[in-house]
């Protein structure tokens, strides 16, 4: 299992991987910051790992 994260690029918030894939689409959760984030923005590699292995990792 890898860790796969994002960071945005405004406000330096860093955003797991697996929640941008269960979300799709999300603001950024860093305080004061308005952009939005997009589990696109994870290299194409990265949005593949995650997907194929999506039983190993989860949201509780």
């Amino acid at each position: 299992m890898r860790i796969i994260t994002h960071t945005c690029p405004d406000c330096g918030t860093i955003v797991a991987g697996n929640v941008l894939e269960a979300r799709r689409v999300m603001k950024c959760p860093g305080r004061n910051c308005e952009a939005v984030l997009e589990f696109g923005d994870l290299d194409q590699t990265e949005q593949d790992y995650i997907v194929s292995n999506i039983e190993n990792y989860s949201i509780d």
